[in-house]
C-alpha cells in the first residue's frame, strides 16, 4: 500500500517516515522548503495553498492513503483551507485520509476532560483553523477518513518544548513556562506508531492520541530538565491566566476509548521522560510500546494501490 505523508520533513512527519523505512516500506512524503534526509523515500515539494500542485503530487504518487501531518500554524490558508482542499481531493479520488488535528480545537474552560465525542470550541486562530479542517474531513470523507487529535508532542530532545526548556535554563531565551496551562503530552514515537496503525485499519471518525498524564507546561519542563541533567530550579514560571495571552488553560484529551482499540500504547510523560526509559534519552531511537490488552483496529486489504 502506497502512503503519502504530507509534511514529511516536519517533526512528526520525519518520525512517520523513519518508522516506515525501519519497517522496510518506501513511503512518499512532501516538504515545503527542504526535503528530509531519509533514504528510500520519494520526496515531493508541496504547498497546500496551491491546488494545482496538490493534484500533481496525488497523480504522481497515486496513494492508497494519505497522512496529513503538516502544521501551518495559525495560517488559515494552509491549516484550514489546505486541509479542506486535501480532504476534497481525497474524497474525489477514493483515498483513505488520516488527518492529524490538535487539542487546540478546545477552549479548556468547560470540562475536566475532552473525549472523542466533544465538539470543537476553539479560542485561538490556530484552533479555529484546525477545527475547520477536521470538520471538513469528517463531512467530506465520512467513510474513509480518521481525524486524530493529539497534544504536545515530545521526543529525543528535538521537539520545540524540549528545546525551549534548554534555552530557558541557559538564559539564551526569555520567557516562562505556565503553571496553569494543562496538556497531555505524547511521545512522537508512540504517536507515529499509532498513526501508522490507524492508517492500515479501516477506523473512521474522531480518535484521540495523547498520553494519560495531565501536566502543566511547567511540570513538563521540570521532567525534561531532570532527564537532561539540568537544574529545574532555573526554569522561570508564570500563569497564562495572568498573561493576557489567548489559549485554552486546562485541555486534557481523554484517549481511553481510542487506546482500547490500539495495539500501540500511548505512554504518559512521566514514563517516557524517566531516565530509566531508553527511548527518552536525547538522540536515541526506541520502539513504541505495545498495548497487549487492546482490541485491535480492524484491518482491511486495499486493492489497486
Amino acid at each position: 500500500m502506497t502512503v503519502l505523508i504530507i509534511g514529511g520533513s516536519g517533526f512528526l512527519g520525519a518520525e512517520l517516515v523513519r518508522q516506515a523505512a525501519s519497517a522496510g516500506r518506501r513511503p512518499a512524503a512532501t516538504f515545503h522548503s527542504r526535503p528530509g534526509d531519509h533514504d528510500g523515500t520519494t520526496w515531493h515539494q508541496l504547498d497546500l495553498r496551491d491546488p494545482l500542485r496538490l493534484e500533481e503530487v496525488l497523480a504522481a504518487v497515486d496513494p492508497a492513503a494519505v497522512i496529513n501531518a503538516t502544521s501551518g500554524g495559525a495560517d488559515w490558508a494552509t491549516t484550514a483551507e489546505g486541509g479542506i482542499r486535501l480532504a476534497r481531493a481525497a474524497a474525489e479520488r477514493g483515498i483513505r485520509l488520516v488527518h492529524v488535528s490538535s487539542d487546540a480545537v478546545f477552549s479548556g474552560t468547560h470540562r475536566d476532560r475532552y473525549d472523542e465525542t466533544c465538539l470543537p470550541d476553539p479560542v485561538t486562530p490556530y484552533g479555529a483553523a484546525k477545527a475547520a479542517a477536521e470538520t471538513a474531513v469528517r463531512l467530506l470523507c465520512p467513510d474513509t477518513a480518521a481525524v486524530a487529535r493529539t497534544s504536545l508532542i515530545i521526543g529525543r530532545g528535538r521537539s520545540e518544548h524540549e528545546q525551549l526548556v534548554h534555552a530557558l535554563v541557559s538564559r539564551t531565551r526569555q520567557g516562562a513556562l505556565f503553571t496553569d496551562d494543562i496538556r497531555c503530552p505524547v511521545h512522537v514515537e508512540d504517536l507515529a506508531a499509532a498513526l501508522w496503525e490507524i492508517t492500515r485499519s479501516d477506523a473512521t471518525g474522531v480518535l484521540h492520541l495523547a498520553g494519560p498524564d495531565a501536566l502543566s507546561r511547567y511540570e513538563l519542563g521540570e521532567l525534561i530538565a531532570r532527564r537532561d541533567g539540568l537544574d529545574p530550579a532555573r526554569l522561570p514560571s508564570a500563569r497564562r491566566s495572568a498573561s493576557g495571552l489567548p489559549g485554552g488553560l486546562d485541555v486534557r484529551l481523554d484517549s481511553r476509548v481510542t487506546q482500547q482499540k490500539l495495539r500501540t500504547r500511548l505512554r504518559g510523560a512521566r514514563a517516557f521522560l524517566s531516565k530509566s526509559d531508553p527511548a527518552s534519552r536525547k538522540g536515541t531511537t526506541g520502539r513504541a510500546a505495545t498495548n497487549r490488552s487492546s482490541v485491535p483496529l480492524r484491518n482491511e486489504p486495499r486493492a489497486g494501490r
